[in-house]
C-alpha cells in the first residue's frame, strides 16, 4: 500500500505542470506587437498602465473605459480577450 501511495504522489507531481498549460498557445513569432493592443484598448477608451506577458498571454493592467481597474489577458496574435479580472 505504502507503494502505491508513493507512486501515486510522483505521478501527481509530475502530471501537475503537464496539465496546467498556458492560457494562450501562439508561436512567439505570431504575436503581434505589444503597442498594437496598447492603441487597440485606449482606442476604447482604457488607460494603460502596462502590458507584460503571461502565460503565453498579453497581460495589461489598465483602467477600463468605466474607470475600473482591471488586469486583462489576451490572445497575442489576435487580441481577443481571454480573461478579465476586476
Amino acid at each position: 500500500m505504502k507503494i502505491v501511495l508513493i507512486a501515486l504522489s510522483i505521478t501527481l507531481a509530475l502530471a501537475g505542470p503537464i496539465l496546467a498549460g498556458e492560457k494562450c498557445a501562439v508561436p512567439l513569432k505570431e504575436w503581434q506587437p505589444r503597442e498594437s493592443l496598447q492603441r487597440k484598448l485606449e482606442g476604447e477608451g482604457w488607460n494603460v498602465r502596462s502590458i507584460r506577458s503571461g502565460d503565453g498571454c498579453y497581460e495589461a493592467h489598465a483602467v477600463d473605459s468605466s474607470g475600473n481597474a482591471v488586469e486583462a489577458y489576451f490572445d497575442p496574435k489576435t487580441f481577443n480577450p481571454i480573461e478579465q479580472k476586476d
